[in-house]
């Protein structure tokens, strides 16, 4: 019997993160063999993941370039897709979350005819355009794929109420599974300026924004109610990995860039985030994964979003809404960072998204789909949805 030939699919740097170890959990099972195509969606982000994790891509699309919108990565991704499907022709393309990546992979698969697994399924605002353009990524691949591997019961409900009831796997995030291998004690930054940080005795936030949603008055929302925390909490430092968006650099440093307890950095590699991650006092972002990890770690999460994907955080009282006000996001901040009774609150490990295991529960699906098994994997439980 010939081997399973599954195709994992990704381009920007949260896909590499939560799909390299999926990648690494499949080139183990002799039943499969594995390929890996990056649409390098984002070049120089993606590549530090790859490296990272040590995966070499089979098929590299190579599609970003400057100041490219989304008409153009869909229709780059589209035609290179296309020519990678006939060459490699694979049984299964696995596609993660909800990128553009994500979404045009799906239809290019469709079009061949090939089936798709959709790994992070089943994530739902219901606003079409918040996450823009995300929310619709993910629901019309939903659409598309054949497999459905849902972080958590919630999101696997979520597809029951769009009718998708067949091939849903409840498997954890993967992400979990990445910080088992990346947090480290002791730990040097590749970034120097994180190592002249005391994280034991320095309050530290993290703050991470970039969200295209949020551009405009929201984004200066933020950036003003960074502003504020600094310069009214000196006794606190605020690092700031910025994003290599052009309109996200200039505001960091039209804003941010004068106050001396704020720290604009460089994007950061994946083992350097979430090594700071662990280190850290409270996180502040408009990220998406960033909520998932960092509940994992302990670590208080304010996110600045009007609404999140992601609600089994804030129901195990470990992230918490802070939208994208000004006074409402610096009021919430301070009071953490003043208050130790409000700290604790929301200073506790909980993993709602995974136990570590959930690359291993999606090779066991796939094995299960495609009649190498007789029995599908357990689904993962988190405590906070028991």
């Amino acid at each position: 019997m010939e081997n399973i030939k599954v195709m994992s699919v990704f381009g920007t740097r949260p896909e590499a993160i939560k799909m390299c170890p999926l990648v690494k959990e499949l080139q183990t099972r002799p039943e499969i063999e594995s390929l890996v195509c990056v649409t390098a969606q984002h070049r120089e982000m993606l590549d530090q993941v790859l490296q990272a994790f040590q995966v070499t891509p089979d098929y590299d699309l190579d599609i970003m370039e400057p100041s490219q919108t989304l008409m153009r990565i869909t229709a780059k991704v589209l035609e290179g897709m296309g020519g990678v499907l006939e060459q490699a022709k694979p049984d299964l393309v696995l596609v993660h979350g909800d990128t553009s990546t994500t979404f045009v992979a799906a239809l290019a698969s469709f079009y061949a005819k090939v089936k798709v697994g959709h790994v992070e399924a089943g994530l739902r605002t219901y606003d079409k355009y918040s996450p823009f353009p995300e929310e619709m990524n993910r629901t019309l691949t939903g659409d598309i794929a054949d497999l459905h591997f849902a972080p958590t019961r919630a999101n696997a409900e979520n597809l029951r109420r769009e009718n998708i009831t067949k091939n849903v796997y409840v498997t954890g995030n993967t992400v979990i599974d990445a910080l088992s291998t990346t947090v480290q004690h002791p730990y040097t930054f590749a970034c120097s300026r994180l190592n002249q940080i005391d994280y034991d005795k320095e309050q530290v936030i993290l703050l991470t924004a970039h969200r295209r949603e949020n551009y405009g008055e929201p984004f200066q929302n933020i950036m003003d109610a960074a502003r504020r925390v600094a310069q009214e909490q000196p006794g606190v430092r605020i690092v700031y990995p910025v994003h290599l968006s052009p309109y996200v650099q200039q505001m960091a440093r039209d804003n941010l860039g004068d106050i001396p307890n704020v720290e604009l950095v460089e994007p950061l590699g994946v083992v350097d985030m979430h090594n700071l991650m662990e280190r850290v006092t409270l996180v502040m972002t408009d990220s998406g994964g960033i909520q998932e990890e960092a509940p994992s770690l302990g670590k208080p999460v304010l996110v600045l979003r009007r609404e999140t994907e992601r609600p089994e955080a804030v129901a195990a009282g470990t992230v918490r809404m802070a939208g994208v006000e000004r006074d409402a996001i610096a009021q919430m901040a301070l009071t953490l960072l003043r208050d130790p009774a409000e700290y604790r609150k929301m200073a506790q490990a909980v993993n709602p998204y995974g136990d570590g295991q959930a690359s291993r529960r999606i090779a066991d699906a796939i094995l299960y789909a495609f009649g190498r098994t007789e029995q599908p994997p357990e689904d993962f439980a988190a405590t906070a949805e028991s």
